[in-house]
């Protein structure tokens, strides 16, 4: 089986920003698997927040062996970026060897469109207010936060969109004081959820605290290793095929966690209609679906995902899976 990874560079619609930084352009990697007769692709997007990059990232799959399976990769690779490309495109091979779509192969049915999030990027509360009007038509918007300031921010979005569903992602920028002063005021304006306002390596503050406002792992939730480390903090967790490395492992994460009680989110990277391809699948009846990326993108893949009023759909075949 042939390897082939390439860089590829997707400009975004608009200045993305979060907590963390801001960035104009997608940067991701494409993985393409050839047998000779058929090929399968998939795409990941390399974390810094996970000290993986572009180099490092690529590295790890160009050193993968000529012959593998996708049990095998479990083993040949960790979770996260390099892993979930290539058990992205070892899916999409394994339905085009097969003539049959990737959800057939997973035992699953046919998915149908789900409704998706829509992130405002951090800014002034005035901008976020412009932003949240242009966007109020949207059933569900996702507020990026996590500064000392996000009341005004907050309250400005609720003002822009006084009747989209809101959750927020607070991107590890609260402390758990922070959280419980906020609580009131979330309920107030209808926040529906709160993503990772904790660090992940201080959310033990989590235990015991009242959360009025579900609470949901994001960095703290990688794989179904994560799990025990979760109970008793959160009560939602976010499934991003870029941290679990592959749609192999997102499904047994999701049955595992559903199992355990957790309400599902299933999320992404700034990443192109490749990337959310498989996500589509996990995403089936998740409490909230977040797979926006290709929204925020200026330009996209050949046959993009389409979206409309029921949601994000399915991939086509020409696609994906």
């Amino acid at each position: 089986m042939q390897i082939d990874v390439s860089r590829d560079v997707f400009q975004l619609a608009q200045v993305f920003t979060i907590s963390r930084g801001s960035r104009t352009e997608a940067k991701v990697l494409t993985v393409r698997l050839t047998d000779g007769a058929h090929q399968g692709w998939g795409e990941c997007v390399p974390y810094a927040r996970y000290d993986e990059t572009l180099e490092s990232v690529e590295a790890e799959i160009r050193a993968l062996p000529e012959a593998f399976t996708r049990q095998s990769l479990m083993d040949l690779l960790p979770a996260g970026a390099a892993r979930n490309a290539v058990d992205c495109a070892l899916w999409d091979l394994e339905a085009k060897r097969a003539g049959r779509r990737a959800w057939e192969l997973a035992g699953l049915p046919a998915p149908k469109p789900e409704i998706t999030a829509y992130t405002l990027s951090l800014d002034t509360p005035g901008a976020m207010r412009a932003q949240a009007a242009k966007n109020a038509h949207r059933p569900l918007l996702k507020i990026k936060l996590g500064t000392p300031d996000d009341m005004p921010r907050l309250e400005a979005v609720r003002a822009g969109a006084p009747d989209a569903k809101i959750i927020v992602d607070a991107n590890e920028g609260w402390s758990a004081e922070v959280y419980a002063d906020l609580a009131p005021n979330l309920v107030r304006l209808g926040v529906a959820l709160v993503e990772q306002p904790l660090p992940a390596g201080d959310d033990e503050a989590l235990i015991g605290l009242d959360r009025p406002v579900p609470v949901c792992a994001d960095e703290s939730c990688h794989d179904r290793a994560s799990l025990p480390g979760l109970k008793g903090k959160y009560d939602v967790i976010n499934i991003k095929l870029d941290k679990t490395g592959g749609l192999t492992e997102a499904l047994e994460l999701r049955r595992a966690a559903q199992s355990e009680g957790y309400g599902i989110m299933v999320g992404c990277m700034v990443g192109s209609s490749l990337a959310m391809a498989p996500a589509t699948l996990v995403a089936q009846g998740a409490l909230v679906t977040d797979l926006d990326g290709p929204l925020l993108l200026a330009e996209d893949r050949d046959t993009p995902l389409i979206f409309d009023d029921a949601g994000v759909h399915p991939p086509e075949a020409e696609l994906w899976g």
